[in-house]
């Protein structure tokens, strides 16, 4: 999830752990617990494009991590924090850290949270960015603060915040179910066999979503509100694996292709080759959708293998926006 959902689920996690003792100082050091884990980001500075993507969300957002870790950030922090323990402050930094990748689990990403196990789950129901989420979590994190230490209030909004986040997530997994149901009874309506099938939520909301649907030579994506009220259609986007040529066995596109969990198409531009992730779906919602969030440029220098994602166009987001909201609304 994005840094400020990070931020108001490890402050409300602060203060359901020690903010009877140290009041808002809980849901700061909370805050800052929920921050940590993303502090993998900064690994693009130092690595490749391949090896940035491997790494986040993986090590600093496992159980291993949240084990390792909170003794030792809760052993500084009560270094000057006298009011609890260390093993009180530990305990804060271990729900901070274990939270985080916990939330994100549910993002199309997913984390690593039994690292060093290749395992990632990802379950696909919320976006990273969710304001429905968010915004109400937000508000009971603020009320709270504002309430002495220790009262009853105070712990009664927190949890509120904690129930009422916890309540959206729940929603979102039915409305996934719901979805998946509508997708599969279009693909048998429509007489398409399909080997696997994928679905998500579209940006900043849960109301409309999309299916990634793989046949034997391309992939179909389709979308589906809850508004709708005519059949799903379905866009076909050919794999054309083919074109990889020699970078299929180059040990760094394998990498790549890992991580997209197999979900990619190739694609030519101006004479560049493209590897485009499917899992984070197109920028645009009309059939004639082209642009894939996440496209990968593939070159052969000196005999290396030169991997650089593709630059968004700012133009094209603002037109993703205004597509959505006129899909969202229904077909």
């Amino acid at each position: 999830m994005d840094s400020l959902t990070q931020i108001v689920l490890g402050a409300a996690v602060g203060e359901a752990v020690l903010g009877k003792k140290v009041g808002n100082k809980a849901m700061l050091y909370g805050a800052i617990a929920g921050t940590i884990p993303d502090l993998d980001t900064f690994a693009s500075y130092f690595v490749d494009t391949v090896t940035a993507l491997e790494i986040h969300r993986g090590f600093t957002h496992s159980i291993l991590f949240s084990i390792v870790f909170a003794p030792i950030f809760g052993w500084l922090v009560s270094l000057w924090e006298t009011k609890a323990n260390w093993k009180a402050w530990a305990w804060l930094f271990f729900w901070g850290f274990l939270t985080h990748p916990l939330l994100d689990a549910h993002t199309t990403w997913g984390t690593q949270l039994f690292w060093p196990l290749d395992l990632r789950l990802a379950y696909k129901n919320i976006f990273v960015i969710d304001p429905l989420y968010t915004l109400p979590f937000l508000v009971f994190v603020i009320l709270a603060m504002r309430q002495k230490r220790g009262s009853a209030q105070r712990r009664k909004l927190n949890n509120l915040g904690l129930i009422v986040s916890s309540a959206y997530m729940m929603i979102t997994l039915m409305f996934k179910w719901i979805t998946y149901q509508k997708f599969e009874d279009a693909l048998q309506q429509q007489h398409i066999s399909y080997i696997e099938m994928e679905t998500k939520p579209s940006p900043f909301n849960t109301i409309l979503w999309t299916a990634n649907v793989d046949t034997e030579s391309a992939y179909l994506i389709g979308h589906y509100s809850l508004f709708d009220s005519q059949p799903i259609q379905f866009t076909a986007y050919p794999k054309h694996h083919e074109w990889l040529g020699d970078f299929k066995h180059k040990e760094k596109v394998q990498r790549l292709i890992n991580i997209t969990k197999g979900w990619y198409t190739i694609s030519k531009e101006n004479d560049k080759l493209y590897l485009n992730d499917l899992r984070f779906g197109l920028l645009g919602f009309s059939p004639s959708a082209k642009n894939f969030a996440f496209s990968f440029q593939l070159q052969k220098q000196n005999g290396n293998v030169i991997i650089t994602e593709k630059e968004k166009d700012t133009e094209q987001a603002k037109k993703l926006v205004e597509e959505l909201w006129s899909r969202l609304k229904g077909n």
